[in-house]
């Protein structure tokens, strides 16, 4: 190992897997948020004032400020898919190399997407509710009656890697499978997913789960419009971002009875909840859950590390965002 790579400072604003923070350190001086939470403007400016590689969480706001706290910085490895919290313009326009973490939590996001869908669709939060209160008095005929899965039509909001996971999915329930994008995916013919309108897609479909990318176009793209076109025996699950839904409507659709129920794992303004959503007892609410996997938050940290490695070492990263700026 060459001293010069001594020299490089990285900051890691909150702790990820142990094998991610080992490979850092075999090569730089690491610094780690000492905190077990999401790092104030303040903080997060101090801690890259000295650094020169920057591994980054969603949850923290990577904007042209906090690049301008040191000239010297040279990439910013964001640990996940999304780099949205990240203005990749401006670091684009000083030199900076942003990268994620794709591919990697496609399957346990595909498979956290089910278990909402499963769960809320057959009550199972209310049914451990209900038998952990001693309640339970044997078998009862029209007890907590949910909805069948099986058959049914499911709409996938968002044909990209978790989009087609979930579709593969769904084959085994022998389900129609119906998607919206942007433009056809050659890819989702394998499933026999049908590709249509979004508002198709929310007339005809029994579940509808959301798997696109928070672009300014598709900031709550599922509103109050949206909403009263779904079915009222339908289900809505989210596991991508929260903004894609405005929250207040889909309070106001749940609590009105416009559509069955909801399995949110994202919210829009996390962590806080839309006033009544957490008193609606046709959710199924999780704290961001979507890769929360051994394997793939282990994965992810390695990948984000192997990143910044390749770009503070003068190669260029697996999985860079901006190519532009070599």
């Amino acid at each position: 190992m060459s001293s010069t790579n001594r020299k490089y400072k990285v900051f890691v604003t909150r702790r990820i897997p142990q094998p991610g923070l080992d490979m850092l350190e075999e090569r730089f001086d690491v610094t780690v948020n000492p905190h077990n939470r999401v790092l104030t403007r303040d903080e997060l400016i101090d801690g890259v004032k000295t650094a020169d590689g920057l591994l980054s969480l969603l949850t923290d706001d990577i904007s042209a400020e906090v690049m301008d706290a040191n000239p010297h910085l040279r990439v910013v490895s964001n640990y996940a898919v999304g780099y949205n919290n990240i203005d990749v313009a401006a670091a684009t326009q000083r030199g900076i190399m942003v990268t994620n973490t794709p591919g990697v939590l496609t399957d346990a996001t595909a498979d956290l997407a089910w278990a909402l869908l499963m769960a809320v669709s057959r009550r199972v939060v209310e049914g451990d509710a209900y038998t952990r209160a001693g309640r339970f008095e044997g078998w009862d005929p029209m007890l907590l009656l949910g909805t069948d899965i099986a058959g049914k039509t499911l709409g996938i909001v968002g044909m990209g890697r978790i989009g087609q996971a979930v579709a593969r999915r769904a084959r085994g329930f022998d389900m129609r499978i119906l998607y919206y994008d942007q433009a056809p995916v050659p890819a989702a013919e394998e499933y026999k997913a049908e590709f249509v309108s979004l508002d198709d897609l929310l007339r005809e479909s029994d579940f509808v789960t959301i798997h696109a990318p928070l672009t300014d176009e598709t900031r709550h793209m599922i509103g109050s419009q949206e909403l009263r076109l779904m079915k009222k025996t339908a289900y809505l699950i989210n596991t991508a971002r929260g903004p894609l839904v405005d929250e207040d409507a889909l309070v106001e659709a749940l609590r009105e009875g416009s559509i069955a129920g909801a399995g949110l794992d994202v919210y829009e303004d996390e962590p806080k909840l839309a006033p009544g959503l957490a008193e609606l007892p046709n959710t199924i609410l999780l704290p961001h859950l979507g890769s929360a996997t051994l394997e793939a938050r282990t994965k992810m940290a390695t990948m984000a590390a192997a990143n910044l490695i390749a770009g503070l070492e003068g190669n260029r990263p697996p999985n860079l965002v901006n190519p532009e700026v070599l």
